[in-house]
């Protein structure tokens, strides 16, 4: 026997579903939906659209999503659901959640209550929703959740993110990840970098470095079983007002080395989310990324929201006679973002908005 056993709050057979499931989840050619998007936020994305943000007309689209054809399950190994979402039905009565599933895709859940203010800090945030989370956890594993997600925002100034930014946010996502174990809910962690100012790459690299390393030093601290976990994070890109432009090689240099000096090799898998590139940038990338020749013991996948949905709004324009167009536009998006998970994307997946920046300054859900 060892002088001290670490503290096991986790049985074998418990580890072992979340291994599955996190492995399940960035499987080869796989990435994630993240269709989580809060009321206000489905707002801003259907004022594009001229749709009015009622209830109705957000399961409808989140109907759209949903039922789309069976081979989008061939690239969608997993839907991030927000909470009305995850209780609604399509029109033959039959829950998302079960739609879902009946697709071999697995239904995750956002958990987080989204950001707040962090006292003694300059206009900096953490996220809130720890109270009754383990209770809520409960609840949507036995509601068919099979995994969650919680979002947590730093940004990069002159002077941020701050000591106290970059430790607080860490153990926040810590505290979520182990009360999602012990529910049964894979945990995927997330802590965006947001793609605001003027630095460069050498200075979004650093502080991805820094950020990442806080978060598996309190990820360790509180035990979590890294096998039954995900990571979402920033790719490395320059600030959205830096002059000086990178290509995707130079980003898939810089992601792969910060992943590399700070992510155990025990994480099955990145999904890394888009940050307000347009589509066709977040598939490139992605395909640069595991294009690059260094060490990569993860698996290096996606889980986008607008970069899988842009092209799709545009096309659905809020009408029926629509849907079948918008759906194909998803189809062909997440076709492109797995063979890019696979580093054989060959480009050419043109789309209604793949080009256009969907950046949104100081985004939030």
């Amino acid at each position: 026997m060892p002088l001290y056993d670490p503290p096991a709050y986790l049985t074998k057979e418990q580890q072992k579903e979340l291994a599955d499931i996190a492995k399940a989840i960035v499987a080869p050619g796989k990435g994630i939906l993240a269709a989580d998007e809060s009321t206000g936020t489905m707002g801003k994305r259907f004022s594009n659209i001229n749709c009015e943000n009622i209830e109705e007309n957000r399961r409808q689209y989140r109907q759209l999503l949903f039922s789309a054809g069976n081979e989008v399950s061939n690239n969608i190994s997993g839907v991030i659901l927000f909470h009305e979402t995850f209780y609604q039905k399509n029109d033959e009565g039959v829950l998302f959640t079960d739609l879902l599933k009946s697709k071999g895709i697995i239904p995750g859940i956002k958990v987080d209550k989204g950001v707040v203010p962090l006292g003694g800090t300059n206009n900096e945030c953490t996220t809130q929703g720890l109270d009754g989370l383990a209770e809520r956890c409960a609840q949507y594993k036995k509601d068919g959740a099979q995994f969650a997600k919680w979002r947590c925002v730093l940004k990069i100034t002159e002077h941020t993110p701050s000591h106290l930014a970059v430790i607080e946010n860490a153990n926040v996502l810590a505290r979520y990840a182990t009360i999602c174990q012990q529910n049964g809910l894979v945990p995927i962690v997330e802590p965006e970098i947001l793609p605001d100012g003027e630095h460069d790459l050498r200075r979004c690299q650093y502080e991805t470095e820094r950020v990442l390393a806080f978060v598996y030093k309190a990820l360790a601290d509180h035990h979590v079983f890294l096998e039954g976990t995900l990571l979402k994070p920033n790719m490395v890109t320059a600030g959205h007002s830096c002059t000086t432009k990178y290509t995707a090689q130079d980003i898939a240099y810089a992601t792969v080395t910060a992943l590399s000096r700070t992510v155990p090799a025990a994480v099955p898998g990145v999904t890394f989310l888009s940050g307000g590139q347009s589509e066709e940038e977040a598939t490139v990338n992605l395909d640069a990324i595991n294009k690059w020749q260094g060490k990569k013991p993860w698996s290096l996948s996606f889980s986008y929201g607008r970069a899988l949905q842009a092209s799709v709004l545009k096309a659905w324009q809020g009408k029926k006679e629509n849907i079948k167009a918008a759906q194909e536009e998803l189809l062909k998006r997440a076709k492109g973002n797995g063979a890019a998970a696979l580093g054989k994307y060959e480009g050419g997946v043109s789309g209604a908005s793949a080009g256009e920046s969907l950046y949104v300054a100081n985004h939030a859900y």
